[in-house]
């Protein structure tokens, strides 16, 4: 593009006419705007002259020319706002050179650059090795501008402040504001309010605040504390891992100020998530934890109710004391899977908020931790902002905070731990504000806390605060950083830590001297060595007047009754399906959702069997009318993956939605039904977070098919299988997993459930296999009614779900029970079973008809319907039916290598009898869980059928007990 000056043609002097004595007057500011909206959406349509104009503005932030267009107009746009009077006439127009315009549109795109690119040049690095790179648009020259125009005044288009001031003034505030030791990142915000807000609340300030003494005495004194814990425990405790927070304990007086501020606005609860770097001093220095009982863990001396977790994995809770009443704070257990940690925070403060009907987020505030390899790294932190505001797993925001230790362990922070620019980068997803920030700059840090927490609780969205440090040891205490970083770590050595250089400032600005300062120190050592709190404003729970908490107590003894009553009576079951099949008025149904409906209203009356459809959603209702309240969420768990559930019901006339469980009767226990997003790791976390904050809602998690669970295996791993035993957490989480070989190929067959046998020990959670749907529905009401809360995980149906044998009548919800064995009760003869076949799941209706076809009636088929805890004694009384039994034969669809084959069979020895075999009937051995053939996979099934039947030699005899 051309943008060589001309001579003025008469065009370019009727321009002047515009202009007032200002160099861009507010008064013409609406016109302006206009005329360059106009020439964005036609250039042709403005005048040659105007376009010319128009053309030669430079673009900002390397970026295409529509978004400075933007900018400017935003700048146009509240120039008009703030000094045109309302209906006020167009001013007389002024001679003015139109140079004189042009510079003064180039000075307000220079301020927009620094708005955008400012932060790349801040001094965020506490080592000074973060190179500012060169960024023409920050330059006066790019803009046609020089020190010559230093003096000149122009328009600031400021939202705050002066209207005007000379170009000196205007770049030292935005040097002061952009480029100090914050670097601020918010223009990529699309909703212009939030960004505004943001843009204000840095500008009015022009930099940091001039704080009061007794703030920055009270910044001192956090600081003195968390060096102090630290040292105390190097001192003490040598070579032993703490991941301590030396070079960003910053941290401390954040968390303290986050905590102050939000309970002074009325927050009542603050949930904290983070790995393990610096987990300890936010336990003694943050939430109160004894230093007696860390120093009996350093020691190996702490007492544990289960098998116990290292102590750097331990969660806390407390009461704090703050402006606004006390503040419950609880950080949460963590393994070492470092960001896995989130979701898990977000579902127990959704199931808080909900509990308080805290609909805004007021009330309860989530907090999470990161490092910043693992924030660019880990896909759940992906996962878990994608889901922030969506409507069943929104908490209304939350504060991140990144400890940017500018390394992953010995991996550089830029050439390999990632792709962009920042650790911090993946938040713009969400379009969160970031404000960087330098650790070693405490006021800074403050400062920064006190914006993003108003931001949260003003907006209601999610934002980041990128702590800029550094981890003064290695990935761990017992690690030598030099071999990999030593440029890095002699800078790190050579460098006063931040209370030393914070006490030095406080020392020059004679508020504190340098003996108060050491005074602090010494009497934080004298708390450490007496072993009591050393926390400030912790209070004593019964002070605490804490109102909201979930009382665990009936749950903690573990009492899982096998024979605990979960029948309803037959009036409930028909009210109840009343209730649920109830029309309002303008609803119109999918006529095939008509036909379901009607079908289940001859369920109720006893005219057609209950199927799984039915029996599900009557469980829910039943469990509501108990006072229990239900959270289904997985994908597609509305209308159900299987066309079975449709627990939400669409009107065919406008598309919205209706969910007849919410409207049982008049102030019922929540009921939620969610279709997640197409996430498993973070949304099954959510699940796990939520069933452990709230022990009276029935929380399921379904997998759309049943290794869907794979991409959230390390949940199940960590957290489900193992919380108990590890962190004494208790959590009645459902897992539904759609098994069943049908054909399908490799994948959407199994639902691994070797998987989750292998991971069963010392009674942690319960794995079933129902194949009726009353057994479902006593199941479901179990896991609910009875006084314990464990983990279950169920093998739900596939096929199975309309299958002709595969049904319940209404007496089996009525009069029966979830039954751990089901034996047959038809006309066998039991003297005369010779052979007993033991299964579990859909096979059992395969062999049922292969017994039917070869006409055997000396064979019994007995279906396992819970796994683990294996019901021995209810297998050996099962098994006393058949006293001529001597061959025994486990079944299963599944590969041998997978199944109930290799973790079952040691228990099913101890429970035949004496002298009897047992063998293996099921396909081969084989690396993928099924095979991709539709004919191979019926001839193995067939196979595998005539095995269990004696039609030919089964596949391996175990031999004789």
């Amino acid at each position: 593009m051309d943008t060589k000056r001309t001579s003025p043609t008469p065009e370019d002097h009727s321009l002047n006419a515009l202009w007032r004595s200002s160099p861009l007057a507010a008064g013409n500011a609406a016109y302006l705007e206009d005329l360059y909206e106009q020439y964005l959406r036609d250039p042709a349509s403005v005048a040659p002259a105007w376009r010319r104009y128009f053309e030669t503005l430079p673009r900002v932030g390397g970026v295409t020319q529509d978004i400075p267009h933007s900018g400017i107009r935003d700048e146009f746009r509240r120039l008009a706002h703030q000094t045109r009077p309302a209906a006020a006439p167009r001013p007389p127009p002024a001679a003015e050179p139109i140079e004189s315009a042009h510079k003064q549109v180039k000075v307000l795109q220079l301020i927009n650059a620094y708005r955008f690119r400012a932060h790349q040049i801040a001094r965020l690095d506490p080592l000074g090795l973060r190179e500012a790179p060169n960024i023409p648009e920050l330059d006066l020259r790019h803009y046609g501008l020089s020190e010559a125009d230093l003096d000149t005044v122009f328009e600031t288009g400021s939202l705050v402040g002066p209207r005007q001031a000379s170009l000196r003034e205007i770049l030292a505030q935005l040097r002061a504001t952009y480029a100090g030791t914050i670097g601020a990142e918010y223009m990529h915000i699309t909703d212009t309010s939030e960004k505004r807000w943001v843009q204000s609340s840095f500008e009015s300030v022009h930099g940091v605040p001039n704080y009061p003494p007794e703030v920055r005495r009270n910044l001192l004194g956090r600081l003195s504390a968390a060096e102090g814990l630290e040292h105390y425990l190097h001192t003490k405790y040598v070579g032993q891992k703490r991941f301590s927070l030396e070079g960003a304990e910053s941290l401390i007086p954040m968390l303290d100020e986050l905590i102050q501020r939000a309970g002074g606005l009325g927050t009542k609860e603050i949930i904290i998530g983070m790995a393990h770097r610096g987990r300890l001093n936010v336990l003694v220095n943050i939430l109160g934890k004894s230093p007696a009982d860390l120093f009996r863990e350093f020691e190996g001396k702490a007492q544990h109710s289960g098998t116990g977790d290292v102590k750097y994995h331990q969660g806390f809770s407390s009461d704090v004391g703050t402006a606004g009443g006390p503040v419950h704070v609880a950080l949460a257990f963590n393994p070492s899977h470092l960001e896995i940690v989130g979701p898990v925070v977000q579902g127990s403060v959704r199931a808080r908020q909900e509990r308080r009907r805290d609909r805004l987020g007021n009330r309860v505030l989530p907090v999470v931790i990161h490092g910043d390899a693992a924030f660019a790294g880990q896909g759940v932190v992906m996962e878990t902002f994608n889901m922030s505001q969506s409507r069943g797993y929104s908490t209304k925001g939350t504060v991140h905070i990144v400890l940017n230790n500018q390394i992953g362990f010995t991996t550089s922070h830029q050439q390999d731990a990632r792709s962009t620019l920042y650790c911090s980068d993946i938040a713009k997803v969400v379009g969160a504000p970031i404000f960087h920030v330098n650790g070693d700059d405490p006021e800074a840090v403050l400062f920064v806390t006190q914006i993003a927490f108003d931001y949260r609780m003003t907006f209601h969205k999610d934002v980041v605060i990128d702590l800029y440090c550094y981890r003064r040891h290695g990935h761990s205490e017992a690690d030598e950083p030099t071999v990999t970083q030593p440029l890095m770590y002699q800078r790190i050595r050579a460098l006063p830590t931040t209370l030393a250089l914070y006490a030095q400032r406080l020392a020059q600005a004679r508020i504190a001297t340098a003996d108060e300062a050491a005074e602090m120190g010494r009497e934080y050592q004298q708390q450490l060595e007496s072993g009591v709190c050393a926390a400030p404003r912790i209070l004593p729970r019964e002070k605490a007047g804490y109102a909201y908490g979930t009382d665990w107590s009936p749950y903690m003894a573990g009492r899982c009754e096998p024979g605990t009553d979960t029948r309803v009576t037959l009036d409930t079951v028909r009210g109840l399906t009343e209730q649920m099949l109830h029309v309002p008025e303008g609803l119109e149904l999918h006529p095939q959702v008509v036909k379901i409906y009607d079908a289940r209203r001859k369920m109720a009356a006893g005219a057609l069997p209950v199927d799984w459809g039915f029996a599900e959603n009557l469980a829910y209702a039943t469990l509501l009318k108990d006072g229990y309240g239900v959270r289904v969420s997985g994908q597609d768990s509305g209308r159900g993956t299987f066309f079975h559930r449709h627990a939400v019901v669409v009107n065919q006339k406008d598309g919205t939605g209706y969910v007849p469980l919410r409207n049982l009767y008049e102030g019922q226990p929540r009921f939620i039904v969610i279709n997640s997003p197409l996430s498993e790791e973070a949304v099954l976390a959510f699940e796990y977070g939520y069933a452990t904050a709230d022990p009276k809602t029935l929380t399921i998690w379904e997998a759309q098919f049943g290794d869907f669970a794979n991409n959230a295996q390390v949940v199940i791993d960590q957290f489900i299988s193992s919380g108990e035993q590890k962190w004494n957490r208790l959590c009645g989480l459902t897992l539904f997993l759609p098994h069943g070989y049908e054909g399908q190929g490799p994948e959407h067959s199994s639902g691994r459930l070797e998987r989750y046998l292998q991971l069963c020990a010392q009674q942690n959670m319960f794995v079933c296999v129902p194949t009726t749907p009353a057994q479902l529905f006593h199941l479901l009401r179990r896991q609910m009614l009875w006084s314990c809360r464990k983990p279950l995980v169920v093998m739900t149906p596939k096929s199975l779900l309309r299958h002709r044998l595969s049904v319940s009548s209404l007496e089996d919800l009525t009069l029966g029970r979830f039954r751990p064995v089901l034996f047959e009760t038809e006309a066998l003869e039991d003297a005369a079973v010779k052979e007993v076949v033991l299964c579990s799941g859909k096979v059992y209706f395969d062999l049922v008809e292969r017994r039917q076809t070869l006409g055997r009636r000396d064979v019994a088929i007995l279906r396992l319907e819970q796994l683990y805890p294996f019901p021995e004694e209810e297998l050996k009384q099962a098994l006393l039916r058949y006293p001529a039994a001597h061959r025994f034969i486990w079944c299963q669809e599944e590969t041998r290598n997978k199944g109930a084959w290799y973790q079952t069979q040691h228990r099913l020895w101890r429970t035949i009898p004496k002298g009897a075999t047992l063998e293996y009937a099921g396909r081969p051995t084989s690396a993928a869980p099924a095979v991709g053939s539709y004919p191979l996979h019926i001839g193995q099934l067939h196979e595998l059928l005539d095995q269990a039947m004696g039609a030919v030699a089964s596949i391996a005899t175990q031999g004789k007990r």
